[in-house]
């Protein structure tokens, strides 16, 4: 017997991640669902010129499978992709995955304690169910009046048209967040012109990049304790900025201070036009909004072909956007860089617990769930990458694999028999929200208004190192759990 069975919904890092973990415990009986035909998450979605990660690649992938053989410090996209490809395969998960499977449904039968997964293709039942959808998943297109109405090419960057020949075209790009300052350069040297939208200028500061030689790599594989040793490195700087964002690091205004330098002294030699320099300076305390880095941003901006345009948009027409100066941009392509719904937690899933009680009308004023990962009344129901587990630096897959790493244990302990059907206590939940709000009152994220936001609560970040988010997972805290209509047998 291999234990309880459990559905994964997600084929990306964190739900192959918990897959792994959960058979590393003994717990086999382990079906991940994938809508789309590939597994890789956001990085087989997000093939836009110029994707790539913006955390080492030391560190960005998992601790399980090191990877002496990356080109970059600063993974591109493809490589990443091939990596998650090639790690899933050669560690059999990829053998659990069914490709093609849209959820629809996810509901909590009292009669058998046991959760319905409605898909597309039929229903699943399963005693443990881990939605792994990530926080970065469902692309965002502003509602701007006109927008249908545009007769050129328009696409959001997660869905790139690569069949759309960019060459000497009139393109706009709305939006300037992380994927905008990565593929405007990506495009810029083949494009007719480029204009940028831009409601809220962003921090970008130096990506200290570089290619690893063949030399680096006969290096790493000889001596595995360098790469080992630059992943430590990298931990323990991204954990000062971490710890810098949160306001709980005693270097907190030294960090802060140099990265505000860092993005000043960036902006003065890579912007030579006055005017253009003073649209570029953001209006908002450095690391309110998520934090980039780029070294060609500025320069691709600083081209005589390319507009940065402050004034609001007012609306979408035939031949292109009109801003609130009146002004119709004319454009032959229209690329929306606007990012994703990242508070919309499980959005396109209906999820109901015991009793028939919906996850969206107790998440009605802002997702929360203990650790991130247990909601009261849903029962063996566990998130990954779930609420208040972002990172505003460092990088996010130590995050979920402590989360796995805790999911296994319930699920090992259910596969014992020594617990049945699992949710964390109201109390302590209530306790765990208030905590979270209260520290991350105090965080620089709270300064301002950013994509970390849902309403007046920030309901994507963690507001401390990811060394405590370790900790206080490390062992599941029975006493914060209760058996919830589970039967015992």
């Amino acid at each position: 017997m291999s234990g309880p069975r459990v559905v994964v919904i997600g084929a990306g890092f964190g739900g192959l991640g918990v897959a792994h973990t959960l058979r590393q415990v003994g717990v086999t009986d382990v079906t991940v669902l994938e809508r789309a035909d590939d597994v890789g998450g956001v990085w087989r979605d997000n093939t836009y010129p110029g994707a790539a990660c913006d955390v080492p690649s030391p560190l960005y992938s998992w601790s399980w499978a090191t990877n002496p053989d990356w080109g970059r410090r600063y993974s591109p996209q493809p490589e990443i992709l091939d990596y998650i490809r090639r790690t899933a395969a050669d560690d059999g998960l990829r053998d659990l995955v069914r490709t093609g499977v849209e959820v629809s449904a996810i509901e909590y039968d009292d009669a058998t304690s046991t959760w319905q997964v409605t898909t597309d293709t039929g229903t699943l039942t399963a005693d443990l169910v881990i939605p792994a959808v990530g926080q970065l998943s469902k692309p965002v297109i502003p509602s701007i009046p006109g927008a249908s109405t545009f007769t050129g090419p328009a696409f959001h960057s997660a869905q790139w048209r690569h069949d759309v020949d960019l060459t000497g075209k009139r393109v706009a790009v709305v939006g300037t967040g992380a994927s905008a300052i990565q593929f405007v350069p990506g495009i810029v040297d083949r494009v007719g012109s480029i204009t940028v939208f831009q409601r809220s200028a962003p921090y970008v500061v130096p990506k200290p990049d570089q290619a690893y030689s063949p030399r680096h790599h006969r290096l790493f594989h000889r001596l595995p304790a360098i790469p080992a040793g630059e992943r430590r490195f990298v931990y323990w700087l991204t954990e000062r900025l971490n710890g810098a964002l949160a306001g709980e690091s005693p270097i907190t205004r030294p960090m802060i201070a140099a990265l505000r330098a860092a993005w000043r002294l960036q902006l003065r030699r890579q912007i030579h036009d006055p005017e253009l320099r003073r649209k570029l300076v953001p209006d908002y305390p450095i690391g309110c909004k998520r934090l980039l880095f780029s070294n060609d941003w500025y320069p691709a901006l600083d081209r005589d072909h390319v507009e940065v345009v402050t004034d609001r948009i007012t609306g979408i027409e035939p031949a292109g956007v009109r801003t609130a100066d009146g002004e119709l941009h004319e454009v032959d392509v229209l690329i929306w860089g606007t990012g994703f719904a990242a508070t919309e937690f499980l959005a396109g899933i209906d999820v109901r617990g015991a009793g028939g009680v919906s996850l969206k009308e107790v998440w009605a004023d802002g997702a929360r769930a203990h650790l991130g990962l247990t909601v009261p009344g849903f029962p063996n129901l566990f998130c990954v990458y779930g609420p208040n587990t972002n990172l505003g630096g460092s990088s996010i897959i130590g995050m979920m694999e402590a989360q796995a790493g805790w999911i296994a244990q319930v699920a090992r302990r259910v596969a014992d028999g020594a617990a049945h059907r699992v949710a964390v206590r109201r109390d302590v939940w209530e306790a765990y929200d208030r905590e979270m709000q209260g520290r991350l009152g105090e965080s620089v994220w709270a300064a301002c208004d950013s994509w970390y936001v849902d309403g007046t609560r920030i309901t994507t970040n963690w507001p401390g190192l990811v060394t405590e988010y370790k900790r206080r997972t490390a062992t599941v805290d029975w006493s914060e759990l209760e058996e919830v209509g589970a039967t015992t047998q």
